[in-house]
């Protein structure tokens, strides 16, 4: 892998004492950032990149999405969540086919890439196609091949086949692939089965992506039909033994709050889609008081309808600060370090989401040449308040550019419109004449 110089940049490194740089540089050998600041003197590059009036940062980690969902982005509006999902979204996900799931994840890698993602967090069907994309885009993932409790091997897996997935796939794509167990939810999900799935997690030494108190309704159910809240649901079975990615996680008691703070849990808000769909909102500032880790995740592109973490940063940090009426909540970069490292780590990356010497050479440019950009008195308060996905110019995951200068170079985008948009159409209009069959 060669060496990269990149000279004249505007640095946010996200590191532990939150360091800005100006007209700074970067060197980056196999992968890896050699040197931040001044490069050394007898650091000889393959590449030298001018990064002049633009930002350079950590690449962002959606942690929590179901990216073939683009074929079906648009196609359930303004609905309630259970409407949403029982009324269109699994009507049109009964035809679904893995080729389907490939090129729907295709169409996501493309937008992700465009909009400066270098890792997400996928739970969705098919999981080894999706992870056939991961690899031929040179983006970083965790995949969670999701199951809904039942053993009749939906979408063609069962628990045991999903555990070969997870063991077959883990470290896959030069370390890029990370595997997770994805019990949907405690509402779809047995007791029995999720202490099965929690064993089964250990067992692999992997974790689970989950579901979690999306709603006050779940919450009642669980209550009337366990004596416990979803998150003690969960903790009683055996779940939280192993890591969690519990997306969601809105309607919390002080006790829930306390036993994710005592466990290996990771909490993604996903404001946008919260937003939209009216389900609520997640008690971040409460779940870090607690010392729980919080990440970002756009949910589905049928939900949200976009998957562009700059917007869910910037949604994050005004949804928290309307809520609580309080314009000093999630102030400076930690709505960023919520969008980039806090994502990585819970996804099995702990050296990304931040730019140190050491760290992957996971990183975005966004170009300042623009209006919007200017003046720069703030480069955090540029990025989470201004700039917008059109502006990430260059993206790079482990130091291989997957776009330059604005131009995809891991992926066939005209291909993938194409064909994901012909199977989107197919899909819709078979889930419609089922609908006006009912």
């Amino acid at each position: 892998m060669g060496r990269i110089l990149i000279r004249h940049a505007d640095i946010i490194t996200l590191n532990a004492g939150g360091r800005i740089l100006r007209d700074a540089e970067i060197a980056i050998e196999n992968g890896l950032i050699a040197a931040l600041g001044t490069a050394p003197a007898d650091f000889e590059p393959d590449e030298t990149v001018d990064a002049t009036d633009h930002i350079v940062m950590p690449g962002f980690h959606n942690a929590h999405t179901h990216s073939p969902m683009t074929l079906v982005r648009g196609w359930a509006e303004d609905m309630p969540l259970e409407r949403w999902l029982n009324d269109r979204i699994w009507r049109a996900e009964s035809a679904l086919t893995a080729d389907d799931v490939y090129w729907g994840a295709a169409l996501a890698a493309a937008e992700m890439i465009r909009g400066g993602t270098v890792g997400f967090a996928d739970h969705y069907f098919y999981m080894d196609r999706v992870a056939q994309v991961v690899t031929e885009s040179g983006l970083r993932a965790n995949l969670a091949w999701g199951v809904f409790g039942a053993e009749s091997g939906e979408v063609g897996a069962t628990l045991p086949g999903i555990a070969d997935f997870v063991a077959g796939w883990q470290g896959a794509a030069d370390g890029r692939i990370r595997t997770m167990l994805g019990p949907h939810s405690p509402y779809t999900c047995s007791p029995q089965f999720l202490a099965r799935t929690a064993a089964a997690a250990a067992r692999l030494g992997v974790g689970i992506h989950i579901h979690l108190a999306e709603s006050m309704e779940q919450v009642e159910h669980s209550l009337a039909h366990y004596d416990l809240t979803p998150v003690e649901m969960l903790d009683r079975n055996g779940v939280l033994d192993v890591p969690v990615l519990a997306a969601h996680a809105i309607y919390l008691t002080e006790a829930d709050r306390t036993i994710l703070a005592s466990r290996q849990v990771t909490v993604v808000q996903c404001p946008t889609c919260h937003m939209k769909l009216g389900m609520g909102v997640t008690p971040v500032p409460a779940l870090q008081a607690a010392g729980v880790n919080v990440a970002l995740g756009t949910d589905g592109p049928a939900s949200n309808n976009a998957l562009d973490m700059l917007q869910e940063a910037r949604h994050a940090a005004l949804l928290q600060k309307l809520h609580g009426l309080d314009p000093e909540l999630m102030a400076g970069d930690l709505v960023l370090r919520m969008a980039t490292q806090n994502g990585a780590r819970a996804l099995g990356f702990p050296l990304s989401g931040e730019l140190s010497p050491g760290h992957y050479a996971d990183l975005i440019m966004i170009d300042c040449a623009t209006p919007r950009m200017r003046p720069r008195h703030d480069l955090v308060a540029n990025v989470l308040y201004a700039a917008g996905s059109a502006d990430v110019s260059d993206v790079m995951v482990a130091g291989r550019w997957l776009m330059r200068r604005r131009v995809l170079l891991t992926l066939d985008e005209a291909r993938i419109l194409d064909e994901a948009e012909r199977r989107a159409l197919r899909m819709v209009g078979g889930a419609l004449h089922r609908l006006r069959s009912y």
